[in-house]
């Protein structure tokens, strides 16, 4: 029995560490793409979870491929300053500033979304990117914990 239990403990210690590494892999396969890339992706899905029609299409695209290029440069500046030591812990006030120019962004993508789908597709929208936005902050959490 006790063998059983040990190898049973092994094989779910296994799956969770595969499951791990596939995480791992398809985000740093995500940071290769170039923000086309990105944009091209984050259209197929949308079209088809929300059954976007040619225009729409085009719209969505070119506001992924704005907010692609946006958080490539970010992601770059991060990197750089990184890279040359320049890491600091921010202060309160540039954590409020950068917080608030994210919900600014946020706010703005939001309405631009709603101008672009129909109020169904919008409402079938918001319960994606809630559900998203939910799981992100999971794992988050979830990544502190075990630092």
């Amino acid at each position: 029995m006790k063998k059983v239990c040990t190898l049973a403990l092994l094989l779910i210690g296994a799956t969770v560490m595969a499951q791990e590494v596939q995480k791992g892999h398809h985000r740093a396969a995500m940071k290769d793409l170039t923000p086309e890339q990105m944009a091209t992706l984050h259209t197929k899905k949308m079209t088809l979870a929300l059954d976007l029609n040619e225009s729409q299409q085009q719209q969505v695209h070119e506001l992924s491929l704005e907010n692609a290029k946006l958080r490539k440069v970010k992601m770059e500046e991060r990197k750089a300053k990184k890279e040359s030591g320049e890491s600091k812990k921010p202060t309160s006030e540039e954590r409020y500033v950068r917080q608030l120019e994210r919900l600014d962004q946020q706010i703005a993508h939001k309405a631009e979304m709603k101008s672009i789908l129909s109020p169904e597709q919008y409402e079938k929208w918001e319960k994606i990117h809630f559900h998203h936005r939910k799981n992100r902050e999971k794992r988050m959490r979830e990544g502190k914990r075990r630092k």
